[in-house]
């Protein structure tokens, strides 16, 4: 026999033998002896008493010694099921496993028919852990406590494109189980995938997807352990509060069950690559980050205030060498030395919309009249691009049928506004006396649905709004009830409960449906406020206008880096106050005095609308003037900041042609550029409400945006105003050039057309007709 125990002769070297040699060696390794005792007393090699022996051996090496003397004394039989124990359960005895293989191990036949079964405390918490996040990740828990869908029933994927660090594309995923794999990884140093994307396209859910195969051992990973958080629930901590990252890990997600030595805990800590964690919504709590300022924390044994130990965790500095999923709205500043590969969601693609529609309606006669709406509106088909949006159209077109047998929406052209009071007159309808099922009102009357419903729906703007003030994401009992909101109120669907459990295992706490559901009632409680001035309609503008620098420490800036905000822009600043405004806007626009009378005195509601009107024709006139402009062959030019954007999306939600026109006369360039501005087809129409009241020719350049067919059609009117036309690096089809193609030709304006990504075989006699009238340049790829 060899030093290594290994017989190098024809002679098979006994299992007794082998213990007896490599004793000391198994007395270090073994580190449970729990799952050993399970299986030898069920197997007859140990009793009871044996088992008691072994129990009251005071430390674990000497309690390994122990079950070695009695395995060894049960004879040859009991040794080498001892082994094949050892074999078989490799999650809980991976130190050993090397040594098997050095050994060339290799189990009987005779042996291999005897029952092994894995009772280590590390095995059964993985299994437990797959148990409760199958659980938890099965239902979307968006659509309110009266309703469970399953996920499997309605989720669909969307455009997943991969960048690089220098934000140049790598493709698209395919699905959610790529989402860990090597594509487009350009840091593979660091731990973090970065899942970014503008609001309601879907991060949330992509998030539960990918933690539901997980449960259902559907990823192609060795990842032992998932780790869900959701990045709100940090900023419910107070400053004094710390936490081990034991109970971190444990709290939030399960405690492991008979466990008494801590092997779990001390299994991610040893080999941290078998945890996978996941962090929902960073961009919620990036501001308490760039204000902490407390040491770093290096020790898994430390306790720490619990944002401390996410930061340390994302860092690397905690359990160096797990995975790490981040998903934050687009905007937030991520250092790309933190950042494996990167992710942005684009929302869903025309075919994507098909199946989404097909799974919300079953009957094809629905689903045919919901594809014939959608064909004929590409605004709404842009809007409905966002899966946030679609679901919400999507739910108004049930409502509706359900209460009016109908299965046309309202408006044609349907601004965000009308899409959020859309849903907020499905779930006010649930407080109508008559079950919809029963009586169908042939006409549809929101004005009455909202007065019905004015007291409910006015304590959840209120909470709304007290939440924005003071930067709350998640309510507690008592800030409900103060609102004025009753125990039914909680089931109509504007707030669900937070997976978050107290003693009693009872809901603790809730939130609303979605962040920017929040900050259309948070609107709407400005609109119906009679106590304040009418000045305090620019809560938000305010706000955003406000100039804040920010600090960030060492641990935190590894994370987002500093950040300063200067100057006084009502266009810049957090997305949930842009959104806040642009609702505002909508609200207090023409189009919807009528509802709004209902609700507002009609003399505080016109005063208001004058209010913010005179405000938002001076703020635009302070942006427009100070924009950047520069001399080029083309003339005066400006590149317009994302900003410019939201000021367009606010001008839109008013519907005022007079301040679309004063807009329009006050961009002075010769050619806009709004590349790499997250433009996505909604937006479109926003651009046309503008650019079509222009008188001078313009030059448009969106390069490098999110753009599809729906967002080309929806700029036709404005063409005829345009000598250039830039729609190179988004997602057109060969449609698109054939709209732009017939546009440009009529009016025979357009001298430089650039269309890269486009197949140019199918568009050939398109091209052509663009030469012969002219066009100097052409760019197709």
């Amino acid at each position: 026999i060899a030093e290594d125990g290994v017989d190098n002769s024809e002679k098979e070297v006994s299992s007794l033998h082998i213990l007896r040699y490599h004793r000391e060696l198994l007395v270090s390794r073994v580190k449970s002896i729990q799952c050993i005792l399970d299986n030898l007393l069920a197997s007859g090699f140990l009793c009871v008493e044996d088992v008691e022996i072994v129990e009251h051996t005071t430390t674990k090496t000497n309690q390994v010694r122990k079950i070695l003397e009695l395995v060894q004394c049960k004879g040859e039989e009991a040794c080498e099921y001892f082994i094949y124990i050892l074999y078989k359960v490799c999650d809980a005895y991976i130190d050993l496993q090397p040594w098997l293989k050095e050994i060339n191990y290799k189990p009987k036949d005779s042996v291999q028919a005897m029952k092994v079964v894995n009772t280590d405390p590390i095995s059964r918490y993985c299994e437990k852990l797959r148990h409760e996040i199958g659980r938890d990740t099965c239902f979307i828990m968006s659509y309110g406590q009266r309703e469970e869908t399953m996920l499997e029933d309605l989720y669909t994927d969307t455009q997943m494109e991969l960048f690089d660090d220098r934000n140049e594309s790598l493709g698209f995923l395919e699905s959610p189980v790529e989402l860990l794999g090597e594509q487009g990884v350009f840091n593979p140093h660091a731990e973090t995938i970065y899942v970014t994307g503008d609001a309601g396209m879907g991060k949330s859910i992509l998030l539960q997807k990918l933690q539901n195969l997980w449960s259902k051992r559907e990823l192609q990973t060795d990842i032992m352990f998932l780790f869900k958080f959701r990045c709100r629930m940090f900023s419910t901590f107070r400053d004094t509060d710390e936490i081990s990252l034991r109970d971190l890990l444990f709290k939030y997600n399960c405690y492991p069950d008979q466990d008494p030595d801590n092997e779990v805990f001390n299994y991610i800590v040893r080999f941290p690559e078998k945890a996978l964690f996941t962090f929902d919504g960073f961009d919620e709590i990036q501001e308490e980050l760039t204000l902490m300022n407390v040491p770093e924390v290096v020790s898994p044994e430390e306790r720490a205030h619990p944002l401390l130990l996410l930061i340390n965790i994302l860092c690397g500095k905690l359990l160096n060498g797990s995975q790490k999923v981040l998903t934050a709205r687009t905007g937030t500043p991520v250092q790309s030395r933190v950042i494996r590969k990167k992710v942005v969601l684009r929302g869903f693609s025309p075919v994507h919309l098909k199946t989404y529609a097909h799974l919300h309606f079953k009957e094809q006669e629905h689903h045919n009249l919901v594809l014939v709406q959608l064909d004929a509106s590409p605004h709404l088909s842009g809007l409905c691009s966002t899966p946030l949006f679609c679901w919400i159209v999507f739910k108004s077109f049930k409502h509706l049928y359900t209460m009016h047998d109908t299965f046309e929406l309202p408006e044609t052209c349907v601004t965000l506004t009308d899409i959020f009071l859309l849903l907020s007159e499905v779930f006010l309808s649930r407080l109508s006396l008559h079950p919809p099922g029963i009586l169908k009102r042939s006409t549809r009357c929101s004005s009455e649905t909202f007065k019905a419903g004015l007291k409910s729906f006015a304590a959840f703007a209120k909470l709304a709004f007290q939440g924005m003030e003071r930067g709350h994401l998640i309510f507690n009992q008592e800030e409900i009830t103060s609102c004025g909101l009753m125990e039914e109120d909680l089931l109509i669907g504007f707030l669900r409960p937070v997976s978050q459990y107290d003693a009693c295992g009872s809901p603790a706490t809730f939130e609303f449906l979605h962040k920017t559901l929040q900050s259309f009632l948070a609107a709407f409680y400005l609109v119906l406020d009679d106590q304040g001035p009418v000045s305090s309609l620019l809560k938000f503008f305010t706000e955003c206008s406000r100039t804040r620098q920010t600090f960030c420490l060492p641990c935190a800036s590894c994370i987002s880096g500093s950040s300063a905000v200067r100057g006084k822009d009502p266009f810049k600043s957090k997305e949930h106050l842009q959104f806040a405004n642009l609702f505002l806007c909508g609200l207090l626009s023409k189009a919807h005095t009528g509802l709004m009378e209902h609700m507002v005195p009609p003399l505080l509601l016109k005063k208001k609308r004058a209010f913010l009107k005179q405000y938002l024709s001076t703020s635009v006139k302070s942006h427009l003037h100070g924009l950047p402009h520069y001399s080029s062959d083309e003339g005066r030019r400006v590149h317009v900041l994302p900003s410019f954007l939201w000021m367009l999306r606010c001008i839109f939600e008013t519907g005022s042609k007079d301040v679309a026109r004063m807009t329009a006369k006050g961009i002075t360039a010769n050619f806009l550029k709004l590349g790499y501005c997250n433009v996505y087809s909604g937006d479109c129409t926003a651009i046309n409400f503008v650019l079509q009241h222009r008188q001078k020719l313009l030059g448009l350049d969106m390069d490098n945006n999110n753009i599809s067919d729906y967002g080309v059609k929806q700029l036709q009117p404005s063409f005829c105003k345009m000598t250039v036309v830039r729609f190179c690096v988004n997602e057109l089809s060969d449609s698109s050039v054939e709209v732009l193609a017939e546009e440009l030709c009529k009016h025979k304006v357009v001298k430089i057309l650039g269309c890269v990504s486009i197949s140019i075989i199918p568009v050939r006699k398109y091209v052509f007709m663009l030469l012969k009238y002219n066009l100097w340049l052409l760019t197709f790829s």
